[in-house]
């Protein structure tokens, strides 16, 4: 007899064992999205353009100090100011923290829960509880206890794996999100610092306009004063001038407001920031945008969509096994005495086994399509994830050909418009000697004078979209390719 209970056990056992080996969750494919061969404004050599290989995750290599390419010490000192200070990546490393420690939490579950309790407990118990007739008296009791309990699910169908998948795919998410909080920081710093540099230049351009226009007053004055020129002239002198005065009060309002911008990025309140005027240059830079291969591997939203779509796939697997049954091992373990000073005596131990040896085995029979509607629910979520990473691939191929465009098309528009700076600049030196002989009027002056300045205004302002294709195109291509930054593990664990 007892033989074949030993017998009956080892097989139960075994069938255990097998059943801690089922795990129902789909296996997780990344779902293809579409990537073409080159990138159609890259004009790639067609041998570098059929190089084409397979993505491979690589979201969490470290990105370089691509704003070194600007060489530009004064936005290298704001790009490390910002990393240290700014508070959205701040916040963006405490979103990671957590997230590492939700899966730590589900990553507990594979191991058994030890508790430990101690304390007394006072009970009468009734009489029908003793067997005796109502209203027998009974006498009431004082038990002393000291007890461990051990609780352990046995992961029968995957549940606990799935969750703690889950759980990693989230915190690898989150990782991912933070890289993508941490190079828009970057690309934000870069792009505003040019903004308030090409203010400057607009700002020293309306200056000597400024200063220009009021030379120019005082010879109109003069001259209106010698009878030499009627008084419209004077008056249209003096509403060019004021026109000129007016516009560079504009730019040093819009100036101060990027400043402001720049300034928060920082991390530090706009009263405490200031930035000297630096005249923006004319940036020529060739970034090498790569394949549209590595883009996938490059880009950290597109990890973080990826990553996302890996969790919904594991809390599939997790809303699969709760059709399946689920073993519960629990057992409790320590001494009871009616006495404190008997409590540790070995008389005094006890123990306690659940149902099965220790075991609680439950099967779900019906709950009103509670669980089927779960599953549905997770399906559901891992669908929208896919459509989502699907369209995030698709943007991010948007973005690196419309920055590509925009610096190739600049290009040439900055060439044209330098002609036509040095053309305009030629008809106002002309003008003005031609007015000062009396061949033409003083409105053909002011006509000179104001397409100069449009058209210098108009280089300055494509000087900076330049600087900020440039910055734009390498955040699109997910980062730069120098030296290493600061990972998202060191502003985890030290913000």
């Amino acid at each position: 007899m007892k033989t074949k209970r030993l017998i009956r056990g080892s097989a139960l056992l075994a069938a255990l064992l097998v059943l801690a080996g089922c795990a129902v969750g789909p296996t997780y494919e990344r779902p293809a999205a579409a990537a073409p061969a080159a990138y159609k404004e890259a004009a790639l050599p067609a041998s570098e353009a059929g190089t084409w290989k397979p993505a491979e995750p690589s979201e969490d290599a470290l990105r370089g100090a691509w704003w070194k390419v600007f060489g530009d010490e004064g936005l290298n000192q704001l790009q490390e100011e910002a990393q240290k200070a700014n508070q959205n990546l701040q916040a963006a490393a405490a979103r990671l923290t957590q997230a590492r420690a939700l899966q730590r939490e589900a990553r507990a579950g594979f191991f058994p829960s030890l508790d430990a309790a101690f304390g007394p407990s006072r009970q009468r118990p009734s009489a029908v509880s003793q067997g005796l007739p109502d209203g027998t008296p009974t006498s009431p009791t004082t038990t002393w206890r000291a007890q461990g309990t051990v609780s352990y699910e046995a992961d029968l169908f995957g549940r606990v794996a799935s969750t703690a998948d889950a759980a990693t795919a989230d915190a690898q998410q989150s990782e991912a999100l933070y890289r993508s909080v941490l190079l828009a920081l970057q690309a934000d710093v870069a792009s505003t610092y040019f903004l308030v540099r090409e203010q400057d230049a607009e700002s020293a351009l309306y200056n000597q306009t400024v200063k220009l226009r009021t030379d120019t007053l005082q010879l109109i004055q003069r001259r209106y004063d010698a009878g030499d020129i009627s008084e419209l002239d004077l008056a249209r002198a003096k509403a060019e001038l004021a026109s000129a005065q007016s516009e560079a009060l504009g730019i040093d309002r819009r100036r101060a407001a990027a400043e402001h911008a720049l300034a928060v990025l920082l991390g530090r309140a706009p009263s405490e920031f200031t930035m000297p005027p630096q005249p923006i240059q004319k940036v020529a830079l060739s970034i090498p945008a790569g394949l549209p291969s590595t883009l996938l591997e490059r880009r950290p939203d597109i990890a973080a969509a990826e990553r996302a779509m890996a969790a919904a796939n594991a809390r599939v697997g997790a809303a699969k096994s709760a059709f399946f049954p689920r073993l519960d091992i629990t057992g409790a373990f320590g001494y009871e005495s009616s006495d404190l000073g008997n409590l540790f005596q070995w008389s005094s131990r006890t123990f306690l086994l659940g149902p099965l040896v220790g075991a609680a085995l439950s099967m779900p029979i019906f709950d009103g399509g509670r669980r089927q509607a779960g599953l549905d629910r997770a399906r559901a979520v891992y669908e929208e994830d896919v459509a989502v990473y699907r369209q995030t691939v698709l943007t991010a191929f948007r973005e690196v050909e419309d920055n590509l465009a925009n610096l190739r098309i600049l290009a040439d528009q900055t060439r044209a418009q330098d002609a036509a700076v040095e053309a305009s600049a030629r008809a106002a030196k002309l003008s003005h000697t031609q007015y000062r002989e009396g061949s033409i009027s003083y409105l053909d002056v002011i006509e000179a004078d104001r397409s100069v300045l449009l058209q210098q205004r108009v280089s300055v302002q494509l000087s900076g979209e330049q600087a900020r294709s440039a910055v734009d195109l390498i955040r699109a291509i997910g980062g730069g390719w120098g030296n290493p930054v600061p990972s998202a593990d060191s502003v985890a664990s030290n913000p």
